[in-house]
């Protein structure tokens, strides 16, 4: 059967060129707002190389972003070719392409010859391949998305995502415009339908309808002047003919839309076209159950996630439209027991981390940086895909590198003034200066990721082909030397940060003296990463978790983890208690999706503001969504405990509920678990599943059907 061909580049650029067309977009109030970190470019020029070995003769076509020249066998071909033509025998090809636009791109589909992940590339820093095809230095291996990227006519440069037309649910005349209301939170481009007569026409986007409505403060605008002949964009100042339907050219989210007209305008309606990510309902998680509350929760948490995840993972589609690492970490955790999108986590990491040499903290923030780490061990713990973290492991070495060059004397991590130390957004005082405790797990966990990944490239062969610039020796060190950095952190945490009297982990030492004060951060983490021993665990949670005098967590963003923890310790029904009440809340609000931060103490329109705004809160953010993880996780009990769940548990739980009934994606396909309070039922077409039922534990073959007169 032939290959089939795919476009192909080198590892991170078209990710890294594709980030900065993202992450470029946000607007406020019509101005644009870039990033405030670093953002790297492609390499310009790169060359491709193939040995093959053809049984007949071979005619290839050839698709090019950029200008190319084309050599076989030593020998430059004239102009730039389309098409090759080979003999049978042994050849070598290589494509040298520029591009300053994009990323350098290469397609080539032949009998007997394709462009797949087999092929080489370097950027031209003439450290190439030897006589033997053995990859020294920077010669590694092409990436590529099988998937997306399969037709010679839609090169990577050309990638959109697809559109669907959507109507307002309601339309309002007022004094001085029209308010649309579009039903739900949204994201797409707004288009002006039936345009009647020349003037200015100014329209405000809200994720409410206050926000819509109050011209001087809403987040996000846009500006139209038109004549005669043609609408401007005043904010950009592009023109284009006029025609009787404009579609603006900048997406925006937004429930809500108010336009307001000059005297001289006039229009049949307000439409838009929906940006959305393709998804395969065939292999997508599922939850179902007792409780109606519940159900609406996952539903609008599954939207949630769908509307933040675009090009890449992002954190809110209003604010900030940027890629964080401490959002995506979640959004892929969330996203493998949702859709399973493998394409998008791959492109997320490869453009959080950009380019060398490593200069400052992912998204300056430290503990971004630990999570961007410990982020691509979970990728390969649900994918099994030791390829990527082939390709990106050397990129893991030199931030890794960076992170200890910060170190303090006694090996802790310790921002550095130019630092951003987030931890979380709290309602309470809580310092974030000298030695954080929290930082120090995630540290510990993040050098544990090094030394797990470093392990798994020294013990795998990955398709007999050629090591790169780093060897298995180099590997086997590297699992050394980090198990090792993370074993010595690992033995001074709790001996430094644990405390009897409060028995918990305190704050942080501030210049050499502990703050003793108790928050839940790292306490659950302690937990989460198994850093506490038993007693220390049930410490926690009954003097922290459970105790209402510890300051309350008020973003889903660390009620993600805090859930996570509960559950380890078999508090399902006070989780489905706390997901009833802080989710449900928001819904009892009016949320379409879930936001970045609900305090049940907010009233009103407080609801909305932050920052110092009245509407900065985003009101769908990715970290909205986090019982998409937990319901999937910990109540249908899906986890991977070997790569790619070759090997897996499943341990339900009702938490109270009378029944439930999910479906989890997998490589091989979905897991699925009926459970009542009479019976259990797995269903299951890979892997090597074991359902667990308190101390029983039962193989999983194909379909598995448990019967039995007991409670939860």
């Amino acid at each position: 059967m032939k290959k089939k061909a795919y476009w192909i580049w080198y590892p991170g650029d078209f990710e890294i060129w594709m980030g900065n067309r993202f992450n470029n977009r946000r607007t406020e109030r019509g101005a644009m707002v870039p990033p405030f970190w670093k953002q790297d470019s492609h390499y310009a020029t790169v060359v491709f190389v193939k040995k093959v070995t053809l049984t007949k003769k071979c005619t290839a076509h050839i698709a090019v972003e950029g200008t190319y020249n084309v050599m076989v066998d030593g020998k430059l071909l004239f102009g730039m070719p389309e098409t090759l033509s080979l003999p049978p025998g042994e050849h070598t090809i290589n494509i040298k392409v520029h591009c300053l636009e994009s990323p350098p791109a290469l397609f080539v589909d032949g009998n007997g010859l394709v462009t797949d992940n087999t092929w080489l590339v370097t950027y031209e820093d003439k450290i190439w391949i030897d006589e033997n095809g053995t990859a020294h230095g920077s010669g590694i291996y092409v990436e590529a998305e099988k998937g997306m990227f399969t037709d010679p006519d839609q090169g990577p440069s050309k990638f959109t995502l697809p559109r669907r037309p959507i109507i307002s649910q309601r339309v309002s005349l007022l004094a001085d415009g029209i308010l649309a209301d579009f039903g739900r939170e949204t994201m797409g481009y707004l288009i002006l339908h039936g345009i009647r007569g020349e003037g200015m026409v100014d329209i405000y986007y809200g994720e409410s309808r206050e926000e819509a409505l109050d011209c001087e403060h809403c987040e996000t605008l846009d500006r139209l002047c038109i004549s005669t002949n043609t609408i401007t964009d005043c904010a950009t100042r592009h023109t284009v003919p006029r025609t009787e339907d404009y579609t603006l050219e900048g997406s925006k989210a937004f429930r809500f839309v108010f336009v307001r007209l000059a005297a001289t305008i006039r229009l049949k309606g307000i439409l838009m076209d929906e940006e959305y990510t393709p998804t395969d309902p065939h292999h997508s998680g599922r939850f179902s159950c007792s409780d109606p509350l519940l159900n609406d929760i996952w539903t609008v948490s599954a939207c949630t996630l769908e509307l933040t995840t675009r090009e890449f993972f992002t954190d809110g589609i209003k604010r900030d439209r940027w890629t964080w690492s401490g959002d995506a970490i979640q959004s892929y955790l969330m996203n493998y027991y949702l859709h399973f999108d493998t394409d998008c986590v791959r492109r997320t990491i490869w453009q959080l981390r950009g380019k060398d040499p490593v200069t400052a903290h992912v998204n300056t923030i430290m503990d971004y940086s630990f999570y961007w780490l410990i982020s691509v061990y979970d990728y390969y713990l649900y994918t099994g895909d030791s390829t990527f973290v082939r390709q990106i492991y050397p990129r893991m070495v030199s931030l890794m590198d960076y992170c200890l060059g910060r170190t303090n004397g006694d090996g802790m991590a310790e921002g550095r003034p130019d630092d951003w130390v987030f931890v979380d957004w709290t309602d309470f005082p809580m310092h974030k200066r000298g030695v954080l405790c929290f930082e120090q797990l995630l540290f510990c966990r993040a050098l544990e990721a090094m030394a797990a990944c470093a392990a798994l490239l020294r013990d795998t062969t990955l398709l007999d082909l050629p090591q790169g610039s780093l060897t298995t020796n180099d590997y086997a060190a590297g699992a050394t030397h980090y198990g090792h950095l993370a074993e010595q952190l690992r033995e001074k945490l709790m001996p430094t940060f644990w405390s009897e009297q409060h028995h918990a982990l305190l704050h942080a030492i501030e210049e050499g003296k502990m703050n003793e004060q108790v928050t839940r951060f790292p306490n659950m983490f302690a937990i989460l990463y198994g850093y506490a021993d038993s007693g220390q665990r049930q410490d926690i949670l009954r003097h922290v978790l459970l105790n209402e005098k510890v300051d309350a967590i008020t973003t889903p963003y660390m009620r993600f983890y805090e859930l996570d923890a509960l559950c380890m310790m078999g508090q399902h029904e006070a989780v489905i208690d706390a997901i009833r009440d802080y989710w449900g809340g928001m819904l009892r609000l009016g949320a379409t999706s879930f936001w970045e931060k609900y305090n049940p103490a907010e009233q009103g329109t407080e609801h909305l503001a932050m920052y110092g705004r009245p509407y900065g809160k985003s009101l769908c953010h990715a970290w909205g969504a986090s019982p998409l993880y937990i319901l999937g996780k910990h109540f249908l009990g899906i986890t991977p405990t070997s790569a790619g769940y070759a090997t897996y548990e499943v341990r339900p739980h009702l938490g109270g509920l009378e029944w439930m009934e999910g479906a989890v994606p997998t490589p091989f396909g979905l897991i699925t678990v009926k459970m009542d309070r009479q019976h259990i039922t797995v269903h299951s077409t890979g892997g090597n599943g074991t359902l667990v039922i308190g101390e029983k534990r039962i193989p999983i073959k194909g379909k598995l059907k448990i019967d039995f007169g007991c409670t939860d």
